[in-house]
């Protein structure tokens, strides 16, 4: 009853810790459009961090006259403020810094139009705190800016790899296990293409409480399974993932809206970060199924239980899937019920 007791505490920390860590690291958002000649606007979100805004500055060159924005205000989750620029030479070939984000566990999405080039966007880190914007940004610009926007987006979304974990417990057969994570890249990667593109288009709120309850269908099915017996999920698991994947799609689209697409170079953008999803995918992937493969070797019992219906490592992690997506669902229900 020990691995029990463990789960549930596990269990009660995502649901009491979850929330209230949930505002320190929201992203940052800085954006850059042209104002008129060399002269721009910047408009800069700040994460609250207990009702105050986190100690982070967007500073512009020093050619730039002011290179920092005035107090922020609050707009009821975070702090925003709005400044024009005036850049002596204009902006392009010249660096942007986020003072402070050295020191803190957030990033910062940047995104900069200047007059007559392609939208760039960018992310920074506490290691990677200042960005260069390009003077003649091309294609590999694009590419090297939305791959890994794709990347950090899938490996931040809880929710989406839990799905796929909960995929890899219920399929242990390694072909049917290609398969349906093949029928859920093709499914999430035509509605997200759909849905960025305008084509289709869902409330966001409804679609990510429906990923939870996604969640908590695959954790049900991994209840029901009994030795010598396979469940229609397990015999054809692409029909489930492929299903859910639909809905993952309108997921991942939410994300690159926020972000937004450059002018002209759509596909592109919309490819790279498809590519970036994919890649992070098959991480979490190869991390979790090298992680346990090391523990077959050090704990074998365990990692057998987990693999064989009924026995208790396996119940327990289907109902601690199952609680943590039951919480995101309700959740996400009452955020806009």
């Amino acid at each position: 009853m020990t691995l029990l007791r463990v789960l549930i505490l596990l269990v009660l920390a995502v649901f009491s810790g979850g929330q209230t860590q949930a505002h320190a690291l929201d992203p940052g958002y800085l954006e850059i459009t042209p104002f008129g000649g060399d002269s721009y606007r910047v408009f800069f979100r700040l994460p609250d961090v207990q009702g105050q805004p986190m100690a982070i500055e967007a500073r512009l060159p020093d050619t730039c006259k002011p290179p920092t924005g005035p107090t922020p205000n609050i707009d009821g989750r975070a702090w925003a403020k709005t400044w024009v620029a005036a850049c002596d030479g204009g902006l392009a070939g010249q660096m942007i810094t986020i003072d402070g984000l050295e020191d803190t566990q957030t990033d910062v999405l940047v995104r900069v139009t200047l007059d007559g080039t392609p939208t760039v966007t960018a992310r920074l880190t506490a290691s990677q705190a200042s960005y260069v914007i390009p003077t003649d940004p091309g294609p590999w610009d694009v590419m090297a800016s939305y791959f890994p926007l794709g990347v950090t987006h899938i490996l931040e979304g809880i929710d989406h790899l839990l799905f796929v974990f909960a995929l890899l417990l219920l399929i242990p057969d390694g072909w049917r296990l290609v398969g349906a994570i093949t029928a859920f890249t093709a499914a999430h990667s035509l509605t997200m293409g759909a849905a960025t593109l305008g084509v289709v288009t869902l409330p966001g709120p409804p679609v990510e409480a429906i990923i939870a309850l996604s969640i908590m269908f695959v954790a049900s099915e991994l209840l029901k399974r009994r030795e010598g017996q396979m469940l229609l999920s397990e015999r054809y698991p692409w029909i489930v993932s492929f299903s859910f994947g639909l809905l993952h799609g309108f997921g991942f689209a939410g994300a690159l809206q926020e972000i937004g697409l450059p002018q002209g170079d759509v596909p592109l953008a919309l490819l790279a970060f498809n590519l970036g999803v994919e890649a992070g995918q098959l991480m979490f992937v190869a991390a979790t199924l090298s992680i346990g493969w090391v523990a077959g070797q050090m704990v074998p019992r365990f990692v057998e239980g987990m693999r064989t219906p009924g026995r208790l490592p396996a119940t327990c992690a289907a109902y601690l899937i199952g609680g943590i997506s039951a919480y995101w669902f309700l959740e996400r229900i009452a955020a806009f019920a």
